[in-house]
C-alpha cells in the first residue's frame, strides 16, 4: 500500500500533497458517562469518519488525525497516534481502530481545560497543517484543573480553532456554556447533542461542517452523502 501511494504521487507531481488539517477529536470519558455511553460515542464518531462527504474531506485535505479520550486533572491520552488520511482506506482504517478503542478511565471528573491544553500540545507537532483544530466533545461543564477560557489566549496565539459538540442530557444550557467558554478560534462553531442517543448524528454533522475549508460556513451539503466511499 505504501509502495502504491509513493508511486502515485510521483506520477501525481513528484511530491505528496501537503495537510491541510490536522484534527485532534477528544472524547469525554468521565464519569458521568457510562459503557453504554461510551460505545456509542466510539461507535457514533467512527461511523461520522465513514460519512461520505466528511472521508472525501479528509483525504482531499490529506488530514492528519489522531483521537484523545479525556477526564478529570492529569488524566488525557492521546489513545490513537497520528495517522494521515491519505485515501479512503486509510479513513476506514482509522474509523475501525476508534472502534476497537479501550476506554482508559471510567471514574473521573470533567477537566476541559486540560483537555484543550493537551490538544494544543499535541497540534505543535502539525504546524505544517494549514489548519489545526481540535473537536471536544462533552456531556458536562468543567468541574476541575485550567478554566477552559484561560487556554484560549495560547490556542489563539497558535493558530488553533477549538470546536465543540455539546452532549445535553441533565445539563439543557451545556451548548451556551460551550458557547461562552470552551470554543475559540477562527470560525468555531458548537454542535448539539439532544442526549447520547443523538450524538451519533450530531458527530456527523460537526465533522462535516469542521472538515470543510471554512468551518465558519453553515450551509446544507451541496450533494446527498453518498452511502459509501469506495
Amino acid at each position: 500500500m505504501w509502495a502504491r501511494n509513493v508511486m502515485f504521487w510521483a506520477i501525481m507531481g513528484g511530491k505528496a500533497r501537503a495537510c491541510d488539517l490536522a484534527l485532534v477529536l477528544a472524547v469525554d470519558v468521565s464519569g458521568s458517562v457510562d459503557r453504554d455511553e461510551y460505545r456509542i460515542q466510539m461507535d457514533g464518531l467512527a461511523a461520522g469518519l465513514r460519512d461520505g462527504i466528511v472521508a472525501e474531506a479528509l483525504v482531499d485535505a490529506q488530514a492528519m488525525v489522531t483521537l484523545v479520550q479525556w477526564t478529570g486533572s492529569s488524566r488525557q491520552q492521546q489513545t490513537l497516534p497520528w495517522a494521515r488520511m491519505s485515501n479512503f482506506a486509510a479513513v476506514d482504517s482509522f474509523a475501525a481502530q476508534i472502534a476497537q478503542d479501550a476506554r482508559v478511565w471510567r471514574n473521573y471528573s470533567t477537566a476541559i481545560g486540560e483537555a484543550l491544553t493537551v490538544g494544543r500540545t499535541l497540534l505543535a507537532d502539525m504546524a505544517h497543517c494549514k489548519r489545526r483544530v481540535i473537536d471536544l466533545s462533552g456531556d458536562g461543564v468543567s468541574n476541575e484543573g485550567t478554566e477552559p477560557p484561560r487556554v484560549h489566549s495560547a490556542l489563539n496565539a497558535d493558530g488553533i480553532t477549538a470546536n465543540a459538540l455539546a452532549i445535553e442530557t441533565d445539563e439543557t444550557d451545556l451548548t451556551a456554556y460551550f458557547f461562552e467558554n470552551v470554543i475559540t478560534g477562527d470560525g468555531a462553531f458548537v454542535e448539539t447533542a439532544t442526549g447520547f442517543e443523538d450524538y451519533p448524528e450530531a458527530i456527523r454533522r460537526k465533522l462535516q461542517r469542521e472538515t470543510r475549508k471554512a468551518t465558519a460556513q453553515n450551509t446544507a451539503p451541496m450533494r446527498p452523502i453518498p452511502t459509501s466511499f469506495e
